[in-house]
């Protein structure tokens, strides 16, 4: 059974739990503000005393995120538990192929994911080992283009560091790197992901051993289902990537993303 929470607030549940892995876009801010109800819920958990990691599917170190978030408004206590899913592949990148040469299939804005290792970039992709896929190439907004673009590079394995398929930056959707992933896929590549909802990025962000955690977020495909792998508890923000969604038949929304979702909010509240 699903509990909506709208009206009562988070303040009703949280003593059930220790951890809490909350959602940033589409949950703490839209890519443009904050949302100023769930910044006071921060604050609630914070004077609770709870544990809680801001965990994010972007393409990009936990800096580069955190100062993001500082310049939308939010303090330095609460950036702090930024962990990102781009954190989580560099970790693995620069262990697993620190000598390997690479092609980067995104945005020059994700260029400090790999500073650290630049040298080892090409600019052609057929001479590279690997490929680093962060997003779409801000020229090409296509998914049709990237088909045919990687259609030779299908024996090379792909690092996604974002699995989500869109995003809403305010009112436009926007394709993700997840979605190049899955075009990648259905033309018989290998793709390695980190991010929600695989179980990595949530271990490496905080011991979570022995505690009752809830996952928050506005993703089934993502937070909510990665919640279910790991047998947490989920709060389904319904304001967020899936708001155009029929939310009147929530029970069909949740049987076509094949998600059970233990609470719900229109938005994230105390």
């Amino acid at each position: 059974m699903t509990v909506n929470l709208s009206n009562k607030g988070l303040r009703e549940i949280a003593n059930n739990f220790d951890l809490f892995y909350i959602d940033i876009w589409g949950v703490l801010h839209n890519g443009i503000k904050l949302n100023s109800d769930a910044v006071n819920a921060l604050s609630e958990l914070d004077n609770l005393g709870k544990e809680y990691v801001l965990l994010t599917n972007a393409p990009r170190p936990n800096s580069d995120v955190i100062n993001f978030l500082k310049k939308l408004g939010l303090d330095e206590k609460k950036s702090s538990k930024v962990y990102t899913s781009g954190q989580g592949s560099l970790n693995y990148l620069s262990i697993e192929k620190k000598d390997l040469k690479f092609f980067h299939l995104g945005p020059e804005r994700d260029f400090n994911l790999f500073k650290s290792f630049q040298s080892l970039k090409e600019n052609n992709a057929k001479d590279a080992d690997y490929i680093i896929c962060t997003g779409l190439f801000d020229e090409h907004e296509n998914l049709n283009f990237y088909k045919n673009f990687l259609l030779p590079l299908k024996d090379r394995e792909m690092v996604c560091t974002n699995p989500d398929l869109i995003v809403n930056r305010g009112d436009i959707t926007e394709y993700c790197a997840g979605s190049i992933a899955k075009v990648f896929e259905e033309l018989g590549g290998k793709v390695k992901y980190f991010g929600k909802p695989y179980p990595l990025v949530y271990e490496l962000s905080i011991n979570n051993k022995n505690k009752s955690v809830l996952c928050i977020g506005d993703n089934l495909n993502t937070d909510i289902k990665g919640a279910n792998l790991q047998n947490f508890n989920s709060l389904f923000i319904l304001n967020g990537i899936h708001k155009k969604e029929n939310k009147n038949e929530l029970n069909k929304l949740f049987e076509k993303y094949q998600v059970n979702v233990n609470y719900i909010q229109e938005k994230l509240k105390w």
